[in-house]
């Protein structure tokens, strides 16, 4: 997703400038007030695999990706985003709460987790990849798709995998005013970086550079969270296959038409302007879709809030 920068923030605000020791000032604030956050999310960190059974299944080139099943009642996929895998992201916590009322499936994406990767990188083997799981459901599933994984699911429904609804959260197809903003750049430095072994930088530059998180919260992570950031660093060389998923318009243009399930598209009143409008344009875009924002939410997915929307929405048969 894109940055949010400077000019852009000034041409809709229009603030007065701000002395540099107010600017460090602040940034320090932000940090402090970002630490206990961090430690609080280490702290709660969840074991997807301890909760249901482990297995793994063979994508049609070959790829072994692993899944976890929990929970019984009709299937459900979810897809997670970029940096998420089994151990890491929501789905340790989504997915129980789900589980209460469905059957539901957890995958590692591919190059993540216990997953493998078989090079060249392609939509097409990441869309059969998510077809495998869906088999694994026995054919047809609900799916709920999150950031860039929601973008994975369009592509899978629009090419005919077997969907009966998909609730997709927060899909990031940003735009720079009435264009799209293209991810070939930042991809190209990602595979640079990963290609020269700085794994932290590609972490870094993702975070700061694509994503918009402030500096001083990315310099204080892989200090507040360790482990995190060592899994974040573990599937970096995956965030250009989130850059190629989310750069890819056409399931929102000439193959909208091919995406008629019943689609619940989901966004954060906090979120960012460009996402909310992202949200917006998805729900538009798709034939049988509606959109729904979220008081006080943000594009970090908080399961208790979504957990009942997903439950109600796939009961609604």
């Amino acid at each position: 997703m894109r940055k949010i920068t400077a000019v852009e923030v000034k041409a809709h605000s229009a603030p007065r400038a701000v002395p540099r020791r107010r600017r460090v000032l602040l940034f320090t604030a932000i940090v402090l007030l970002a630490i206990p956050l961090l430690v609080t999310l280490h702290s709660k960190e969840k074991t997807m695999q301890s909760l249901g059974e482990n297995r793994v299944t063979i994508s049609r080139d070959g790829t072994q990706i692993a899944f976890t099943k929990v929970g019984s009642g009709p299937p459900v996929v979810l897809v997670d985003g970029a940096f998420c895998y089994r151990e890491f992201g929501p789905a340790p916590e989504l997915a129980p709460l789900l589980a209460q009322h469905f059957t539901v499936f957890v995958y590692d994406r591919r190059g993540r987790g216990e997953s493998g990767d078989t090079p060249p990188y392609a939509i097409e083997r990441e869309i059969d990849d998510l077809r495998a799981i869906v088999d694994e459901a026995g054919g047809m599933a609900d799916v709920v798709g999150v950031s860039s994984g929601a973008a994975l699911a369009l592509q899978a429904v629009a090419n005919g995998v077997n969907v009966k609804k998909l609730v997709l959260y927060e899909p990031p197809y940003v735009t720079n005013g009435d264009r799209p903003n293209s991810q070939g750049d930042p991809k190209i430095h990602l595979q640079q970086l990963v290609s020269a072994g700085d794994r932290a930088g590609g972490v870094k530059f993702f975070l700061a550079d694509v994503v918009g998180v402030p500096r001083p919260i990315v310099f204080a992570m892989p200090w507040f969270m360790r482990s995190n950031w060592k899994k974040m660093e573990q599937v970096v060389h995956t965030l250009p296959y989130d850059l190629t998923i989310s750069d890819d318009r056409s399931v929102l243009k000439e193959r909208s038409a091919s995406i008629s399930v019943p689609t619940l598209v989901l966004g954060g009143e906090k979120s960012p302007t460009v996402l909310r409008d992202a949200v917006s344009a998805v729900a538009k875009a798709l034939p049988n879709a509606r959109s729904q924002f979220l008081a006080r939410q943000d594009h970090n997915l908080s399961a208790p809030i979504v957990a009942p929307l997903v439950v109600d929405f796939f009961n609604q048969r």
